[in-house]
């Protein structure tokens, strides 16, 4: 799937105003590989769309692929992939596989009516325009065990929400799935020989973001390591000393999160 260059066209379909911000075509940590989830998030700040364009220290932007203003204004920030969810427990939720919202909001104060219908009415059109069903809307403390946000919201209550924005009656409740852990790594140096592929580089590398894994390029397993892991180690199938390729990642990928 290519860069997501007709956010705005969806986003218009709400009726709410929207903002293209210069450059969100081509901004994102490469193209967006698939779209099967939505993630809603609670920005715990104010006037705070420079963050979710730009980043913040320790994690560069984008952020998410929108930004929701208290009034319901509509801000399209990136067509291609965004860090707003890593690790993730839900594969279809993860940064190459769903589209991320930040809604302004600190995090304690009451939701505005209309920031929230621009939410439901978003959603809503993101699912109808990529055929999901209501329920592929997940909250991000619903897929990720470290967030709380978006704060005070019941996401059964807005998945309905959801469900009749886009014209389905019946009320859509999450189904749970089980969690996807990342495996776990001792703080030791691995050996590994160097990728020399760029564009694979980067597709590993995004990979392991979503799922929390990350090997930096000295060897050393940290949380501070994704922007430079060039490699992973695998508890199945895979030896220290193996070369690692597009097909044996595909199926050492697939083994290990299901």
């Amino acid at each position: 799937m290519p860069y997501l260059t007709n956010l705005d066209t969806i986003a218009r379909r709400t009726g709410y105003p929207v903002t293209e911000v210069d450059g969100w075509k081509t901004r994102g940590h490469g193209p967006q590989p698939y779209v099967k989830g939505i993630v809603a998030h609670h920005t715990a700040g104010h006037d705070d769309m420079k963050v979710v364009r730009d980043g913040r220290p320790g994690l560069d932007g984008p952020l998410s692929h929108f930004w929701l203003k208290h009034d319901g204004s509509i801000y399209v920030i990136a067509a291609g992939r965004c860090w707003h969810n890593a690790p993730s427990t839900s594969l279809n939720h993860s940064n190459s596989y769903s589209i991320g919202i930040e809604a302004e909001n600190d995090g304690k104060e009451p939701w505005p009516e209309k920031q929230l219908d621009a939410y439901y009415k978003l959603c809503a059109e993101l699912c109808k325009a990529y055929d999901l069903s209501a329920s592929a809307v997940k909250g991000h403390k619903e897929v990720n065990t470290s967030k709380v946000d978006p704060h005070s919201l019941n996401m059964n209550t807005f998945r309905s929400n959801v469900a009749k924005a886009m014209g389905v009656k019946a009320p859509v409740k999450a189904k749970p799935k089980p969690g996807v852990k990342a495996p776990s790594f001792p703080g030791r140096l691995i050996s590994y020989p160097p990728m020399t592929s760029g564009s694979d580089v980067k597709l590993w590398q995004t990979r392991m973001h979503d799922r929390g894994w990350s090997i930096a390029i000295d060897g050393l397993y940290g949380p501070d390591s994704r922007e430079t892991c060039i490699a992973f180690q695998k508890e199945k199938g895979l030896s220290p000393d193996g070369i690692v390729g597009p097909k044996t990642w595909d199926a050492t990928w697939e083994a290990t999160i299901t």
